[in-house]
């Protein structure tokens, strides 16, 4: 765990920097427009059932963008936005005022099951981090992803298919094929891969057996 917590103070410097330079916006969460955040909520949120009320974690919340982009769908939920960066958490609450079905917290203890859990962006950036230490880390929040959700949980990686010339030694880059089998064979027979969006990255939905009647 000592590893882990090094390795997260690192990247909390690394977003917390970039929401001090941009601001609430998608550069300040290291995303290149708006535009292209966007359409990653619309593929995360594939694995929810938008018809009716649910709960939801957004791990990794940044800003809470993603609150505003439930608001413009008219989903019916409640909210919680979880981050390690209080820069971002400062932003959100701010920005969110006393909007009573949005909560942003800061420890995961305070962090109760909900129907789903979506996170975007969180395996980018692995700063300095060891590839196999980084690779751990996945792993283990992905459990944590599972855990924290009774119907279903996303998340997008950067994809091991982006043009080599472009690639960056400071983010992670990951095999989706591996990444599907591994969420097939760990938390459910019900996963789905997207890698069609025209991002250098795909999306991982992983839904929840329903329970037996």
């Amino acid at each position: 765990m000592a590893a882990e917590h090094g390795v997260l103070e690192a990247v909390e410097r690394y977003y917390g920097a970039k929401i001090a330079e941009h601001g609430p916006t998608a550069r300040g969460v290291d995303w290149n427009d708006e535009a292209s955040q966007e359409l990653r909520f619309e593929q995360l949120l594939k694995v929810c059932d938008l018809r009716e009320p649910f709960t939801i974690i957004d791990y990794g919340c940044g800003y809470g963008a993603l609150a505003d982009y439930l608001d413009r769908l008219g989903a019916r939920c409640a909210y919680t936005g979880f981050d390690i960066a209080e820069r971002m958490l400062e932003q959100a609450r701010a920005r969110s005022g006393s909007a009573g079905s949005r909560r942003f917290v800061a420890d995961e203890d305070d962090l109760a099951a909900a129907d789903y859990t979506v996170a975007s962006g969180i395996f980018n950036v692995k700063v300095d981090a060891a590839a196999g230490d980084w690779e751990s880390h996945v792993l283990a929040t992905l459990q944590r992803l599972d855990a924290l959700s009774t119907r279903g949980f996303s998340f997008n990686m950067l994809t091991s298919y982006s043009d080599p010339e472009r690639m960056r030694p400071d983010l992670h880059y990951a095999d989706p094929g591996a990444i599907f089998d591994h969420c097939k064979r760990t938390f459910s027979r019900r996963v789905a891969l997207l890698h069609d969006y025209g991002l250098y990255e795909f999306t991982i939905l992983v839904r929840k057996e329903p329970a037996a009647e």
